[in-house]
């Protein structure tokens, strides 16, 4: 591939991020195009007198994920970020003032059962382990490692091996495998919040999601200072390989000739000229018409497609009193029916879960007096863009619900500082608010996401809305799917020379 070949990758979140980088290693001039003004997507903080607050994801799994993007370029993920291996994954509270640990050691964790619940549940959860360890196993390579999986493929695979259909309990959804999994109702409702990693309810995403508990039990890392460090590392890394990034730049249009992309046009009125053109945003804003009217039939299934959950985000900078917090924990409510009825219903819950990230536990250092914290509820996603809801009776809520276990910060929260749904529609214009794109309830949802390729040949997508899915590992995996297929691409075409320009593709 000849030096000039120019790429442009429009968002700069993660999975922009990586395709940069692994677009650069393959040799491309790269220019990379973030809206916002600093790079990171969705791994984003707010400011407190605590410093920099994350607003976003908060611990990596699936780390190999993230060695092989550094390696792309040369580097050690160790030089660049500290990640801390955490022995407790998460901190679990219930409203009877229960509360439970899941260890990164799985026998640690059936112990911490056993005296939870009794020996029999310590028995039901080492057989939910054994079979969401073969689940994740059996789908890893032809469904997450696939860049483009197929229906009849998967189908071909589970009859290879017909003992995973009733692992995989294909009529069921989440909740009813949880019901036939567990006697004790709090652990079918600590185990059902997993689908909520993804933006779904328990009661209508399908069984086979109860794999993601594998990617947390298989290890969580906490990157030191947060999680927007690996975003800066990751951005001041490209630079030094080259990479054009320019933020506060919107982009107008693609403009698209003979089914071909052949420049980016920015609000401001650059012109960029390209070969390859990666769309690392959420796949909706093409037919939504954000990007122009040339791409407005890429991605047509996602205009019809129910939109995941979004979340109320609360962070904030105190000093904590009561329970001894993980960096992790988990405050369930009293009725996880309701909560998810309402989700459902498209209603904020009146009495919801919530996570509490304590940002600085679990970092090996003996957390500061101002400690900064981040909380977490779902919520509907909405095409409102206007904040003009009282937030009071929902923080009042929460804090009613912390208090009842003894939980309580100075100074007291407020709401100056909570994400609503709306709020990440305006930020991430056409998803809706959603933060993981496409609902992943029904069985044959994750066939549903688009994938790399577009009916544009040198138009290509990746992203947490994009296959293989949500979350940070994921849509890391999307850029590796999307830089995959455009270097196949651009080997077939080279090796069809003379008619090489077949898809308006240049190789000069």
């Amino acid at each position: 591939m000849p030096p000039s070949e120019r790429a442009v990758v429009i968002g700069a979140g993660i999975a922009g991020l990586a395709c940069a980088a692994r677009l650069r290693a393959a040799g491309y001039a790269v220019t990379l195009l973030e809206r916002h003004k600093r790079v990171g997507g969705k791994i984003r903080t707010v400011p407190s007198q605590a410093g920099p607050i994350d607003a976003g994801p908060t611990v990596l799994t699936m780390r190999h994920v993230f060695d092989d993007l550094f390696a792309q370029l040369g580097a050690r993920l160790d030089d660049h970020v500290t990640l801390i291996r955490q022995d407790t994954l998460a901190r679990h509270f219930w409203a009877d003032g229960r509360t439970l640990d899941l260890f990164a050691d799985q026998v640690r964790s059936t112990e911490a059962i056993r005296d939870f619940a009794g020996p029999k549940a310590a028995d039901q959860f080492t057989r939910f382990c054994a079979r969401t360890a073969r689940l994740f196993d059996a789908f890893d390579a032809p469904m997450m490692q696939a860049g483009e999986p197929r229906i009849g493929a998967l189908t071909a695979h589970v009859l290879k091996h017909p003992s995973l259909i009733p692992a995989m309990a294909p009529l069921s959804t989440l909740q009813r495998l949880l019901r036939s999994s567990f006697d004790d109702p709090r652990l079918r409702q600590l185990f059902g919040r997993y689908a909520t990693y993804v933006g779904g309810s328990p009661t209508h995403a399908p069984a086979i999601l109860s794999l993601i508990w594998q990617a947390e039990a298989s290890g969580v890392w906490v990157v030191k200072g947060g999680m927007h460090k690996l975003t800066e590392a990751l951005g001041a890394l490209l630079t030094e390989h080259g990479v054009d990034i320019r933020t506060s730049a919107h982009v107008d249009r693609i403009e698209v000739k003979d089914n071909t992309a052949h420049a980016i046009h920015l609000e401001d009125g650059t012109h960029l000229p390209c070969d390859v053109v990666v769309h690392a945003g959420d796949p909706r804003a093409l037919p939504a018409g954000a990007l122009g009217p040339d791409t407005e039939h890429i991605a047509a299934q996602t205009m019809k497609v129910a939109r995941s959950f979004s979340a109320r985000v609360l962070s904030f900078a105190a000093t904590p009193h009561g329970p001894e917090l993980a960096h992790h924990n988990v405050f369930f409510a009293a009725d996880p029916v309701d909560e998810f009825n309402d989700l459902m219903a498209g209603r904020v819950p009146a009495h919801p879960s919530f996570y509490v990230c304590a940002l600085d536990r679990g970092q090996g250092d003996t957390p500061p007096e101002i400690e900064r914290f981040e909380i977490i509820t779902n919520a509907p996603a909405t095409h409102d863009t206007t904040d003009d809801e009282d937030l009071t009776p929902w923080l009042h809520q929460i804090t009613q619900q912390m208090a009842q276990l003894g939980l309580t910060f100075s100074p007291m929260q407020t709401t100056q500082t909570v994400t609503t749904p709306q709020a990440f529609a305006r930020m991430f214009p056409a998803s809706l608010g959603a933060l993981y794109g496409q609902t992943p309830h029904g069985l044959t949802a994750a066939l549903k996401r688009p994938t790399a390729c577009t009916s544009i040949p040198n138009l290509y997508l990746a992203g947490g809305g994009t296959h293989p899915g949500a979350g940070v590992p994921m849509a890391t995996l999307s850029a590796r799917h999307a830089v995959a297929a455009i270097l196949s691409d651009r080997t077939s075409t080279s090796l069809s020379a003379p008619t090489a320009m077949r898809g308006g593709m240049s190789t000069a």
